[in-house]
């Protein structure tokens, strides 16, 4: 799931001019705030945003919660760090997006995944 969420992550960064995804000459003026984004991963269809303050959610497209936790820009790349799952911890590289728009994104450890910039949508934590 993190690597899903990393892959969100890299959309978001695209998303609003940022969104991870296959990144290449990213500005370093690119912003992975107030971004959502979906994806397909590992046969889960999800939806993940990332808020003002770098905290992104990732939900699965029926609403379970899946992960949550931080992510910032790290030069061409946006990196994710799991409140739930050390293992998901990663970075994934972004590209600029416009909502609508599909890149593909490859994780630090070779994964891809293929990411689609969407109108940001806050999510919240379960209760």
């Amino acid at each position: 799931m993190r690597s899903i969420i990393c892959i969100s992550a890299a959309l978001a960064i695209c998303a609003g001019s940022t969104t991870a995804v296959a990144r290449h000459a990213t500005p370093a003026s690119m912003s992975i705030k107030h971004n959502s984004w979906t994806y397909t991963y590992k046969g889960t269809r999800s939806r993940e945003s990332v808020d003002n303050d770098g905290n992104y959610i990732t939900q699965s497209s029926r609403g379970k919660h899946l992960d949550h936790g931080t992510a910032v820009m790290k030069g061409d790349k946006v990196c994710f760090t799991s409140a739930m799952d050390a293992k998901r911890d990663g970075c994934w590289t972004a590209k600029d997006l416009k909502v609508g728009q599909s890149a593909m994104t490859t994780s630090d450890k070779g994964e891809k995944l293929k990411v689609t910039r969407i109108k940001y949508a806050p999510l919240n934590m379960p209760k």
